[in-house]
């Protein structure tokens, strides 16, 4: 099966040909980025299919991660890889970035859980528990750092995975290096301040201008961005 792969969900800009018959990854290519994701994808994209050197009608599926992630990155993926897919004649298939996170380390060895955790902002993460045989344990939700920590305690030194893997109790990450504890204090975000308590713990308190939905109206807060959204779990 020849799969173009094309993820645009967090802070990276990524396409790749994959060949399951026996090639392997044919070509791949990641830029690093916050923005502009809708300017560099489909050049990207061009610069795959031609170190592949494949046509897309020879392609038999387009993946796209569909979230949690970037609400612009994720629109600009998903559109794309509509898009070959109708052009080519060929099915889309969607993969939520928490399953993409856990596949390779799955796939690597079955018999330990992995704990898949990305930043969702406000000292909350998006969170999915897998066990043995990739088994679900903890389906996809948000789950606050300390919820997240109590599930990759139970799960009993699982490998751990995401831009949020750090903040979990220690385990074995994905990428081979120990994780460090859960902070003593929750990381802070723009939409959110720390102050210290009399007893000298720190806690986290919202500030004015933290919303829970972006609005329409001008005086919306400039951290009501339209990044801060749930998962995206359809194509």
């Amino acid at each position: 099966m020849r799969l173009l792969a094309i993820d645009t969900a967090l802070e990276a800009c990524s396409a790749a040909v994959l060949d399951t018959t026996g090639g392997g990854i044919v070509a791949q290519v990641s830029l690093p980025m916050v923005r502009g994701h809708a300017e560099a994808l489909m050049p990207l994209v061009k610069r795959v299919m031609g170190a592949s050197r494949l046509a897309f009608a020879e392609l038999d599926r387009i993946a796209v991660t569909v979230g949690p992630g970037s609400f612009t990155g994720l629109r600009v993926g998903i559109a794309a890889a509509r898009g070959i897919g109708l052009a080519a004649a060929r099915p889309v298939v969607g993969l939520t970035t928490l399953a993409a996170f856990a596949a390779p380390f799955i796939a690597e060895d079955e018999s330990l859980p992995v704990v898949v955790a990305i930043d969702a902002r406000h000292a909350n993460v998006y969170l999915q528990v897998y066990g043995r045989a990739g088994r679900v344990l903890v389906a996809p939700r948000i789950a606050s750092l300390h919820e997240a920590g109590l599930r990759a305690a139970a799960a009993g030194a699982p490998r751990l995975a995401g831009t949020a893997a750090e903040w979990l109790p220690p385990g074995r990450p994905a990428n081979g290096r120990r994780a460090r504890s859960m902070p003593a204090a929750l990381p802070t975000s723009p939409g959110s301040r720390a102050s210290a308590s009399s007893r000298g713990k720190r806690r986290l308190l919202p500030s004015r201008s933290t919303c829970v939905r972006p609005t329409r109206s001008r005086r919306t807060p400039a951290t009501c961005r339209g990044d801060d959204q749930a998962p995206h779990n359809v194509v």
